[in-house]
């Protein structure tokens, strides 16, 4: 290799996670490098979310030439996010392709450059529950997690302080409450509809949908620059306010201003350097994307927070001869139980009574959130888990092009009152399987020399089953709410990889034997080596999953760095 740099500690990845691990372990005093493999993002160059949409070329929308050529995959997966001004944030699907076996199809929805997808993300923000963590071993599904709520809510706590979460406390076990700032108000109809959904389903609760967004800035949070949502709903072309949390706006200036991060953009991971006669890793081995160039970077510690995906593929890159099947994969967990969120299902309907009523700027993504209440509240269920809905109400045509029309006519189309469409979308949990896997394609490779990843992921008949009641549920609570012209058609269970929620593909666990971390997301066959992002979960739940990650990064982070001060690693 060209070039050998040492550090404490290594972390792959810039986005949730690894901005997370990468503030934490600054703050303990290590010198650490963050390996980004996409380039620098510059808000004031890069962010468009000051430009108005007729600023755009296509009005803002990518030309059907372009999504044909290059994001013929991104694209579809997430058409609401991928607009003219910020398709720089998606990966070209052309320069960046992947496989699945055949018979499978996967949406592999990235972004490759500083803070990774924090900077796209939708922001719902939820805590696991202490449900989620026994339902594995009360169930006999998979293995068990071996860490329990209660080790993991001091570090949600200290996290959510950081992140500021808007939204208001319910005092649910199976959806505890996080450190909040206010809530953004409901609106008429999702108040209306709250009311009347919970007077006819007692063992039903609708809520704030509780959201990474800023209403009332702490003094830590303002001295990095961030200041409260202007409700402006332009998140995902990043924020100049700093109001929604990401790594970019956050996490990254706390790792920075404490003089010991190191920042490396182009930074492509092959595989990790491991020493047998130490049993450790000592390096890690990049291509520079725009020259070619190798590089090993070497420290202490590595932390993985490239993705479950690409942190599965970089261990399974970095076959020895003491571990053939890939690094600290003695028990060939690694790529498999490769989980998502399934969603495809709900209704929508119109409600009457709210015609005069209008809304004061464009509050961001997130309205009303109807936590699990499937075998948890309600046990009669035809299906293992559950599902939680979340949605809203708006004014028909209102900020969504649903009026058609252009000039004087078109806004004032947009101001004349009328019914609001309140709308609610199942997202459920899909069981670990081992046989769902992500693997290294034996035969084809990536312009910098890379396996590409080869996908074999399929949903089970207990998803099927799941959503085709979520639909059923939906249309029961729209009808409860005195809703008319309820729509809702057949269950299309979205494509797994689609939520973006990828999780399982390096899963913690007791026995080293079936597992491939302990309990600290270390891994048990290479004590110095770390994985935090979404590959150590055990089971995906169906809340969205980033709060559990920082969780997890920020106690991992300081465990590491006390085995560090211990002279144990």
């Amino acid at each position: 290799m060209a070039e050998a740099i040492e550090f404490d500690a290594i972390v792959v990845g810039s986005g949730m996670s690894g901005g997370m691990s990468a503030k934490e372990l600054c703050e303990r005093g290590l010198k650490v490098a963050v390996l980004e493999r996409g380039p620098e993002i510059v808000p004031e160059r890069d962010y468009s979310d000051q430009l108005a949409p007729w600023e755009s070329r296509n009005f803002d929308n990518v030309s059907q030439q372009e999504i044909e050529q290059h994001y013929f995959r991104q694209y579809p997966g997430v058409s609401y996010a991928v607009k003219e001004s910020n398709k720089h944030f998606w990966v070209k699907d052309d320069e960046h392709p992947y496989e699945e076996v055949e018979g499978t199809s996967y949406d592999w929805l990235r972004g490759y450059h500083t803070a990774g997808r924090s900077i796209m993300w939708s922001r719902q923000t939820y805590r696991l529950g202490p449900l989620d963590f026994e339902e594995n071993l009360r169930e006999g599904v998979a293995i068990d997690w071996p860490v329990r709520y209660q080790d993991i809510a001091p570090w949600y706590e200290k996290v959510e302080t950081f992140v500021g979460v808007a939204g208001s406390e319910e005092g649910l076990s199976q959806l505890p409450d996080s450190v909040f700032q206010p809530a953004f108000e409901l609106t008429g109809a999702e108040k209306a509809f709250k009311q009347r959904v919970e007077n006819a389903f007692p063992s039903r609760n609708v809520i704030n949908a509780r959201i990474a967004h800023l209403t009332d800035a702490t003094e830590e949070q303002r001295s990095l620059g961030r200041s409260n949502c202007q409700a402006r709903n332009r998140c995902h072309h990043g924020c100049a306010f700093r109001a929604y949390f990401s790594s970019l706006n956050a996490t990254l200036p706390a790792a920075e201003r404490t003089g010991n991060l190191t920042m490396v953009h182009n930074a492509i991971v092959q595989s990790l350097e491991y020493e047998p006669e130490t049993n450790r890793v000592t390096g890690v081995r990049v291509i520079d994307a725009e020259t070619n160039e190798a590089r090993t970077y070497t420290s202490k510690i590595v932390f993985l927070n490239a993705s479950a995906i690409a942190s599965a593929m970089i261990l399974l890159q970095s076959a020895s001869e003491r571990f053939p099947n890939g690094l600290a994969n003695g028990s060939d967990q690694v790529g498999r139980n490769l989980m998502d969120h399934v969603s495809g299902a709900g209704a929508a309907g119109i409600m009457r009574g709210f015609d005069d009523r209008k809304v004061f700027g464009r509050r961001p993504s997130g309205g009303i959130y109807i936590p699990r209440y499937a075998n948890i509240t309600e046990n009669d269920k035809p299906f293992t888990r559950g599902f939680g809905y979340q949605g809203g109400a708006r004014p028909v045509g209102h900020a969504n092009g649903q009026i058609p029309g252009i000039g004087r006519e078109f806004k004032e189309s947009h101001r004349r009152p009328g019914p609001w469409r309140v709308s609610i979308g199942a997202f459920g949990e899909q069981l670990p399987n081992p046989d769902n896997r992500v693997t290294l394609h034996p035969t084809r490779r990536d312009r910098w020399g890379n396996p590409l990843a080869l996908f074999e992921v399929r949903y089970s008949r207990n998803e099927e089953i799941m959503l085709e009641e979520a639909r059923k549920d939906a249309i029961a609570m729209l009808e409860a709410a005195g809703c008319e012209q309820i729509s809702s058609g057949p269950v299309n269970l979205t494509k797994p990889g689609n939520r973006i929620h990828e999780m399982g593909s390096a899963r913690m666990g007791r026995d080293p034997a079936d597992s491939v971390l302990n309990g600290w997301c270390q891994a048990h066959d290479v004590p110095n080596l770390f994985i935090t992002d979404g590959a150590f979960m055990v089971s995906s739940a169906c809340q969205n999953p980033s709060l559990t990650y920082m969780a997890f990064s920020a106690r991992a982070a300081h465990y590491a760095a006390d085995l560090l001060a211990e002279g144990t690693l």
